[in-house]
């Protein structure tokens, strides 16, 4: 899997643009930075953003290249980034660290178990931002894992996160316009929620 992902970010061009996805834009705009996680965030377009914004910016990745690409945009951005190489087996921060963590387009076979080890990376009060596929996508060609148990439902996303107040969670259908592997219309599953 690395190496698919390698071998994706290993070209010159952001293969998801440089903008950041327009939910976490919406969202994080109505929060006070703070510290904020940001789990395989890959080439760093949201990450970077969040920098321009004042906020304490941690992410990890399983993959070198995006990792190199994302310190490029951030050094072009003139904002630091504290990105480490690291599954999410691996991935390790204090509890009660994080004011937010932000999940995008973040497909795994763990994903349950991936869910609840980060909530308790977050503070009390801390919020969750997520968007991605939703099982519907299976149906379009326009990016996200073809294997139907990698994306979501908002079933499996209640129980992975039930801990969590004041749970939004949405199906919609929408256009994508995120670099070239994200084109076109897609069913996608957003959510919010405080610990």
């Amino acid at each position: 899997m690395n190496n698919m992902w390698n071998e994706r970010y290993a070209q010159k061009e952001y293969v998801y643009g440089k903008e950041p996805n327009e939910f976490f834009k919406q969202e994080l705009l109505k929060h006070k930075a703070g510290k904020i996680l940001l789990p395989a965030e890959g080439e760093g377009r949201n990450a970077v953003y969040a920098a321009k914004l004042g906020w304490d910016v941690y992410a990890f990745d399983s993959s070198s290249e995006a990792i190199k690409k994302a310190e490029q945009l951030a050094s072009e951005n003139k904002v630091e980034i504290k990105y480490i190489l690291s599954s999410f087996e691996n991935s390790d921060y204090p509890n009660a660290f994080f004011d937010l963590i932000g999940l995008f387009y973040v497909h795994t076979f763990s994903r349950d178990v991936n869910h609840k080890k980060l909530i308790r990376f977050l503070k009390p009060k801390g919020t969750v931002i997520l968007e991605g596929f939703s099982k519907e996508q299976i149906n379009n060609n326009t990016g996200g894992p073809r294997k139907i148990e990698m994306l979501f439902s908002e079933e499996e996303l209640q129980s992975d996160f039930v801990k969590l107040t004041e749970l939004k969670i949405k199906k919609e259908e929408l256009y994508l316009n995120e670099g070239k592997h994200h084109q076109g219309k897609a069913s996608v599953i957003r959510l919010t929620g405080w610990k």
